[in-house]
C-alpha cells in the first residue's frame, strides 16, 4: 500500500507531545466500520487494535448506532449526573438481568466517573474504607491506569516515573509465572502475612488482571487464580479484579475471571462496556460492601446517558445467549495456530505465544523488534499496537464480530510484517 504524506502539521504544534498511538500511526483517519478504517486519502486499515479493547463489537455497529440516533433524535438526556433517568433504569435493568443474575452474582453497581481508572480509583477507595487499612497488593506488569492511585498498583516504570509524587500504600508481588515456575504460588506472598516481622502491613486488599494486556499479554491460570482468591479469603482480604480490558467477552465469557468459578468481591468495567466507544466506567461490588455515604465518590460524568443506551443494546443484542462466547473462543482457535507457525518459522526471534479468547500476544526475543513489526504491519494495511514492559510483544486485540476471512487477512498480513523485518 502506498501512503502519501498526511498533513500531520495541526497535530504536531498545537497538540501535547504526551500523544502516542498517532506516531506509530502516522495518518489521519477519516471514518470506520466493523473491523475496518480509513484515513482521510482513501486507505484501509484492518483494525486488530479495537480501540484497545474499547471496540469489542467493532466500529459503527449498525444495532448500537440506530439506539444511539433514535435516542438522540428524541431529545433523550445527554447529561444527568447520577439522576434517575429512563435510560439509566433501562441499562441497570439490563444488566442485571443479562450478566449479573444468570452468574447468580448479586453485585451492585456504581458509576464512578467515565473511564477505567475512575473505577479503579473508586475500588481502591472503597475496600480501604471498608477494611479500615490503607495497604493494597498488585503485580509485576500490572496495569491499572494513570491516576495516582491506579499507578500505586501498577508496576510499569515509565508509566510510574511520570507521577511526580512518591506513590505510596502498594507492595508488589510476583504474577502467575513471574518466576518460571520455580516456587510454588504465593509462597513468598503468604509467608510475609504471616510473620509478624515482615514489616508487610495487612492489606486491605489485592488487585489483579486475568490477563495482563498492556503488560505483555500475560495469562494467569485459572489454578492461579483460585489460589489467590482462597488467599483473600483466608486472610481477610478484599479481591479486586480489573476486567477493563479483559472484560465484556474478550476472553470468552463476559467476565474473565468466569473460566476460574471465581467471585471477586469488587470489579472494575470500563471500555467495552459502552460497546459503541463511548465513556462508561463501572465499580462492581458485593452488597455488604456498599458503605458510601451518599456523594462520598461522584463524578460529572458518571452520567453519560447516551452511553447507557448503547450498552443496552450490546447487552441485549450479543449476550442474551452464549453464542458471542462460542464465536469468541473459535475466533482464538484460529488465531492460535497461525501465530505458532510464524514462531516455529522463526524460532530464534519469537520467544513466546500467549493469549485467550481473542486477546494474543508474540513477543520477540529482540526487544525492538515487536515496533519494527507494528510499524510494518501498519504499511500494510494493519493496526497492531505492541505492549510488555519493553514494547517487546506485538498485541492482537481484534472486535470480538471481526468476521473469519478479515481474520485471516490480517494474519496473513503480521507473518508478512514478520519475515519482512528479519
Amino acid at each position: 500500500m502506498t501512503i502519501t504524506q498526511p498533513d500531520l502539521s495541526v497535530f504536531e504544534t498545537v497538540e501535547s507531545e504526551v500523544r502516542s498511538y498517532c506516531r506509530g500511526w502516522p495518518t489521519v483517519f477519516d471514518r470506520a466500520r466493523g473491523s475496518r478504517m480509513y484515513d482521510e486519502d482513501g486507505h484501509t486499515y484492518l483494525d486488530f487494535f479495537a480501540g484497545a479493547g474499547t471496540l469489542n463489537y467493532g466500529h459503527n455497529n449498525p444495532v448500537l448506532k440506530r439506539a444511539l440516533i433514535d435516542y438522540i433524535e428524541r431529545d433523550g438526556v445527554t447529561h444527568g449526573l447520577d439522576m434517575s433517568t429512563t435510560a439509566k433504569r433501562t441499562f441497570l435493568e439490563a444488566f442485571r438481568g443479562t450478566v449479573l443474575q444468570p452468574r447468580g452474582m448479586h453485585h451492585k453497581v456504581m458509576f464512578p466517573g467515565p473511564t477505567g481508572t475512575n473505577a479503579v480509583e473508586a475500588a481502591l477507595k472503597l475496600a480501604r474504607k471498608v477494611k479500615g487499612r490503607e495497604s493494597v497488593v498488585s503485580f509485576t506488569n500490572a496495569f491499572h491506569g494513570m491516576t495516582l492511585g491506579s499507578l500505586a498498583v501498577t508496576g510499569n516504570a515509565f508509566k510510574r516515573s511520570g507521577a511526580g509524587v512518591p506513590l505510596v500504600h502498594s507492595t508488589l508481588m510476583p504474577f502467575d509465572s513471574y518466576l518460571d515456575g520455580l516456587t510454588p504460588d504465593f509462597i513468598w506472598f503468604e509467608r510475609l502475612l504471616e510473620d509478624s516481622g515482615s514489616g508487610l502491613s495487612k492489606p486491605a486488599a489485592v488487585i489483579v488482571e486475568t490477563v495482563q494486556g498492556e503488560g505483555g499479554v500475560n495469562v494467569a491460570s485459572a489454578e492461579w487464580l483460585r489460589a489467590l482468591s482462597e488467599l483473600c479469603r483466608r486472610h481477610d482480604m478484599l479481591l479486586i479484579v480489573d476486567d477493563i480490558q479483559m472484560g465484556c467477552g474478550r476472553t470468552g465469557g463476559f467476565f474473565s475471571f468466569e473460566e476460574a468459578g471465581i467471585q471477586p468481591d469488587i470489579i472494575t468495567l470500563s471500555k467495552s462496556i459502552s460497546g459503541y466507544g463511548l465513556p462508561l466506567a463501572l465499580t462492581l461490588f458485593k452488597p455488604e460492601l456498599d458503605i458510601w455515604e451518599p456523594g462520598e465518590h461522584n463524578g460529572t460524568f458518571r452520567g453519560n446517558n447516551p452511553a447507557f443506551v448503547t450498552a443496552t443494546a450490546a447487552l441485549e443484542t450479543y449476550w442474551n445467549d452464549a453464542q458471542t462466547e462460542k464465536q469468541t473462543l473459535a475466533r482464538g482457535e484460529q488465531v492460535e495456530p497461525v501465530l505458532r507457525a510464524i514462531a516455529r518459522q522463526h524460532p530464534e526471534e519469537v520467544a513466546d505465544v500467549r493469549g485467550r479468547g481473542l486477546v494474543w500476544g508474540m513477543e520477540f526475543q529482540d526487544r525492538g523488534r515487536a515496533t519494527a513489526v507494528a510499524r510494518r504491519a501498519f504499511e500494510l494495511g494493519l493496526l497492531v499496537e505492541t505492549s510488555g514492559p519493553e514494547c517487546e510483544v506485538v498485541k492482537l486485540l481484534p472486535s470480538l464480530t471481526i468476521t473469519p476471512g478479515e481474520l485471516d487477512e490480517g494474519l496473513r498480513i503480521l507473518a508478512r510484517a514478520v519475515r519482512e523485518t528479519a
